[in-house]
């Protein structure tokens, strides 16, 4: 537990960002916040780049992140950290061939962009599957970490520490909108970044620098630790095919096809923002490895030197096996290795990223709410009434994610709680955003029927791994599942595309790329900040850190 000096500078960061917040969506404009929904939920079309890029990259990064990927670190290594490098290459497609479409069809949501290259009905399907996911992954899995390290720091009551953070960041982003959240998660993300900065700075001084990493890692046998490919049969269970097969079908939907991410690239000034914010992204993803994994793993040195306690968060199981509890190791390093003065602000660290992913998945649902059911049987409602209901069912997403809190408790790990949801959603999503911009001959019908077979297939395996734990399918790692789903969606859509033929409307024909090449006709800005060169050096970056950490 701490006290003193870093609970006075955690409570003032909270207080600091409620009230930027709320000046930002309050302050007077020519068309006021509370009545104007293209000013609420889009920011008025108003994002620059650098905006964009911070916001995606804090929407993404919460409190699960912080402490499941230094669990994992300490666990297993670098290997988790392919959820990191591996978004960069989503976030190239992202900007290269998703955002055109998206800024071109003028959607405000990515279900009402799916009624214009589709049908309503796949509109109506997304819509509700991306509130679902929205509470149950964006907001549910973010309170539950976030109120475990609150109560292990400050010895507060789980539940009491959750509906205190509800209620606050519910304030600003109910109040703001879109403008308010992405002003705020701007500052939230660098403060997580310093947060996250100075705790790996701390072990890695501790751990003797690279050297004396390599050494314990040597000395136990351990090297496997540093790669981020294994091999065939890997314990992990995770292998180099199940990366490069498995993460595209969860990353595509993740940061090209979910509303609550995408959302920050609706709300761009024009093409060439958007596509330089997520870009801008796929670089500071680069970060987590660096600094929210190998801290776990100079925590596993530091432990084998003597220089780190984990006794607190260790048990003996029934076969004489000791566990490490996954939700301690975090906590145990900000309390053990951090200096008085900086506890607190690592504490406001881990608070922006709690705060931050669950603003931006609130005004994602209540953009969701708004124009994709609401406005959907109310087609004459006003600006006025769209915000009125948007603001009401970001309330209620609250408290149904606070009602699924003792559900989600019982995963031993956060973070494979998170992917394992997530490998079960995505495979049909992915499966119909994909076919739909590259291939003309993707029909509506073969879209709505992939998107409910797609969706109840996944929900049927998850839940019969679920009551049978111990049978072949179980044991299929999720990423390779995610896999499988996704073949399985893949030929069911192509299938019943000849089945039922395209019968393409003015605005469908239009959205879909004819050939790979035509995205990349636009020239964009010039120089340094143009999206082709921005893209190479992404991906040429990335295949460098691949080599140096294969």
């Amino acid at each position: 537990m701490i006290k003193g000096l870093d609970i006075s500078i955690s409570i003032f960061y909270i207080i600091g960002i409620v009230a930027v917040g709320l000046w930002v969506g309050l302050k007077k404009k020519k068309q006021p916040v509370n009545g104007n929904s293209n000013e609420y939920f889009l920011a008025g079309k108003s994002l620059r780049w650098p905006m964009i890029g911070l916001a995606l990259f804090a929407t993404n990064i919460s409190c699960i992140h912080l402490v499941s990927l230094a669990q994992s670190g300490f666990d297993s290594g670098l290997l988790n950290g392919n959820f990191e490098w591996m978004a960069a290459f989503t976030l190239i497609l992202l900007a290269l061939f998703f955002v055109p479409f998206y800024l071109k069809s003028k959607v405000a949501t990515l279900p009402d962009f799916l009624e214009k290259r589709y049908n309503r009905a796949c509109r109506d399907w997304l819509a509700i599957i991306s509130i679902i996911s929205a509470v149950v992954i964006h907001i549910a899995f973010s309170f539950l970490a976030g109120g475990i390290v609150l109560k292990t720091l400050f010895g507060i009551d789980m539940y009491v520490s959750i509906i205190v953070i509800a209620l606050l960041t519910g304030l600003y982003t109910v109040i703001g909108g879109l403008k308010a959240v992405v002003v705020t998660e701007s500052i939230q993300t660098i403060v997580l970044i310093s947060g996250a900065v100075i705790i790996t700075t701390i072990c890695f001084q501790k751990a003797g620098g690279w050297s004396g990493i390599t050494e314990v890692l040597h000395t136990t046998h351990s090297e496997e630790k540093i790669s981020m490919l294994r091999p065939s049969g890997d314990a992990s269970g995770m292998p180099w095919y199940a990366v490069f097969l498995g993460y595209p079908v969860l990353g595509i939907w993740y940061w090209c096809a979910d509303q609550t991410i995408v959302q920050r690239v609706l709300g761009a000034k024009d093409i060439n923002h958007a596509r330089g914010g997520a870009l801008f992204c796929g670089f500071i993803k680069i970060l987590p490895v660096f600094i929210f994994v190998l801290p776990g793993l100079m925590a596993w040195v530091l432990a084998q030197k003597g220089l780190f306690d984990i006794s607190s968060v260790q048990t003996v199981n029934e076969a004489g096996k000791t566990i490490t509890e996954s939700k301690g190791i975090y906590t145990l390093m900000i309390t053990q290795l951090v200096p008085t003065g900086l506890v607190g602000i690592l504490v406001a660290a881990l608070l922006s990223g709690l705060m931050s992913q669950i603003s931006g998945a609130l005004n994602s649902i209540a953009t969701l709410v708004s124009y994709d059911l609401y406005k959907r049987y109310r087609p004459e409602t006003t600006d006025k009434q769209l915000v009125r209901a948007g603001r009401i069912s970001a309330v209620l997403a609250l408290l149904i994610s606070l009602s699924l809190l003792p559900l989600i408790n019982q995963y031993e790990s956060l973070f494979n709680g998170i992917n394992d949801v997530i490998a079960h959603i995505a495979p049909p999503i992915t499966t119909v955003f994909l076919l739909g911009i590259f291939w003309k001959k993707a029909s509506a019908l073969s879209a709505q029927y992939t998107l409910w077979v797609g969706s109840f297939l996944g929900a049927g395996v998850f839940i019969l791994n679920k009551l049978l734990p111990d049978t072949t399918l179980a044991h299929i790692p999720f990423m390779m599942m995610a896999f499988y789903l996704f073949l399985a969606c893949a030929i069911l859509q192509i299938g019943l595309s000849y089945i039922f033929p395209v019968q393409h409307t003015r605005e469908s024909e239009t959205l879909f790329w004819k050939t790979p090449l035509e995205p990349l006709q636009d020239k964009g800005w010039g120089g340094i900040g143009n999206y082709k060169t921005l893209s190479i050096l992404l991906l040429g970056v990335m295949i460098v850190l691949y080599t140096i950490f294969h």
